[in-house]
């Protein structure tokens, strides 16, 4: 059964697997909170867990950006997130997104490669083994609506959307405010209050 989720908080648990909130309008304070706490408490395999975390931020995305209308081929089109490069996510991305729905829109993933459309996504993560790529790759797709994210430094002053940052262990936002408007995204004032602002250089 598909489950439908408009803006409501949702991160992994132990293992990688889902954990829900009760709460449906809890504050976008207190998922980023959560997440930084899940690294904080990385063991054995501090990778696994830092990419746990931002499989739940990119899965958080879409209930924090809003899409035109003209980025769905129809009202219950899949929205696609896409990563392009080497798969850094294990299995955590796929069970988090397993079943979503997003306003009618079902989530998918795609796992992309060098020369693939990535016009038909609605979120890119573009991996740190593309970073030679990250100047065409963002010119390809500038103006398309595509939230584009990453965790590459210097990658929101390049022209991308969102970057995702270790500060003292912690996972923190940059945001190109600007890349996003331009692309006809909207993304959360509660977010936006989060993050750092980052213009493009």
């Amino acid at each position: 059964m598909k489950r439908e989720h408009t803006n409501a908080i949702s991160q992994p648990g132990p293992g990688g697997k889902p954990r829900r909130e009760p709460g449906r309008w809890l504050p976008a304070f207190l998922f980023l909170w959560l997440a930084g706490a899940l690294l904080a408490a990385a063991a054995d395999n501090a990778t696994l867990e830092e990419y746990q975390v931002k499989a739940a931020y990119l899965y958080n995305f879409t209930k924090f950006t809003d899409w035109p209308d003209n980025a769905f081929a129809s009202p219950n089109a899949p929205l696609v997130i896409g990563v392009v490069g080497d798969y850094p996510f294990g299995d955590t991305l796929d069970v988090l997104v397993k079943g979503e729905v997003v306003r009618g829109h079902p989530l998918v993933i795609k796992r992309l490669h060098d020369g693939d459309d990535l016009h038909g996504c609605h979120v890119l993560f573009i991996c740190r083994n593309e970073k030679d790529h990250l100047s065409l790759l963002l010119q390809n797709l500038k103006g398309n609506p595509v939230l584009t994210v990453s965790d590459t430094d210097g990658f929101a002053g390049l022209g991308g959307m969102v970057n995702l940052v270790l500060v003292e262990e912690k996972v923190k936002l940059e945001i190109n405010q600007t890349s996003a408007e331009g692309a006809g995204l909207k993304i959360s004032a509660k977010l936006l209050k989060l993050a750092r602002i980052v213009n493009s250089n």
